[in-house]
């Protein structure tokens, strides 16, 4: 069947009180953390794939947004990137529709349109959007949360899992008309964004991943072994030495911990002022991850 742009499969699992949970990229899903805690979510529950846009090319510019090419059994096969959905049973919990947003190039409105749509169509309860960012922030310290939420125990929810309320002014997406709509039509709304450092630009990053599934872990009563932390702090062990023996890093990573440490106090947050060999290193770090 076809609802908005997406064609969704004839035959469904029960769906009892879904929660859409969502990860756009590649807008605010910095270092995978989004699609990697989601998909790890996903595993868990033995989710399965429910829909997809029928005609992704009409969103997508493909010379962007590449299909990938592989071999499966000897003959090749053609991956073309498109948003896909899927749907999760979790006893006596709401049903989780995961969808996995690959941000539009084209038709934004009737992309978004689509996808309010699709909320309507599987009366949605609450929509909830998680993803990553990059901020000047130490990787010595713990990963921040921020998020912005309506109905339901939103405060309560973010004071239990330490979720500061978000203050981010600036360029946004056009999907975040959806975030809008639903509130308009009394839907509950989440939003967790983790900050990362700046200077790591890791491509997979273990330990903002960590933190996300450690998010829905909690709303979702989910068992706690999904969060893998150790590999996360792992990975960034493996970084220290870089940082320590540069030139120049230390005295940054104490400047952005005495940030990061007075911001808990709610004490100003100045902008931290670089040398020019400092702005080159964090430019040039991630890329030798």
């Amino acid at each position: 069947m076809n609802i908005g742009a997406f064609n969704i499969n004839d035959t469904l699992p029960d769906i009892d009180r879904p929660h859409a949970i969502i990860v756009l990229r590649p807008w605010i899903d910095v270092g995978n953390i989004g699609t990697l805690a989601l998909s790890r979510i996903e595993r868990h529950l033995k989710s399965e794939e429910i829909g997809r846009l029928t005609a992704p090319g009409t969103f997508y510019d493909f010379t962007r947004y590449r299909p990938r090419s592989y071999f499966n059994e000897g003959i090749r096969q053609v991956n073309v990137p498109n948003t896909t959905i899927r749907c999760s049973t979790v006893n006596n919990s709401p049903s989780l529709i995961t969808i996995h947003l690959l941000e539009p190039h084209l038709y934004g409105e009737e992309f978004t349109d689509s996808v309010i749509e699709l909320i309507k169509w599987f009366n949605v309860e609450r929509y909830c959007l998680i993803g990553g960012m990059y901020d000047m922030v130490p990787h010595t310290r713990p990963i921040i949360v921020s998020g912005l939420g309506n109905g339901g125990t939103v405060k309560e929810e973010q004071l239990k899992m330490g979720v500061q309320q978000s203050t981010y002014e600036g360029p946004t997406t056009i999907t975040y008309l959806v975030s809008q709509e639903a509130e308009r039509m009394g839907i509950e709304t989440r939003t967790f964004v983790a900050h990362l450092p700046q200077y790591l630009d890791i491509e997979d990053d273990f330990v903002g991943t960590a933190k996300l599934v450690e998010i829905l872990c909690n709303l979702y009563e989910l068992p706690e072994h999904l969060v893998d932390k150790q590999k996360g702090l792992d990975q960034y062990a493996k970084l220290q030495d870089t940082i320590a023996t540069t030139e120049g890093m230390p005295e940054l990573m104490g400047k952005l911990e005495e940030r990061y440490d007075n911001s808990l106090t709610d004490e100003s947050n100045s902008p931290i002022q670089l040398s020019p060999d400092i702005e080159d290193f964090l430019k040039e770090f991630g890329e030798d991850i």
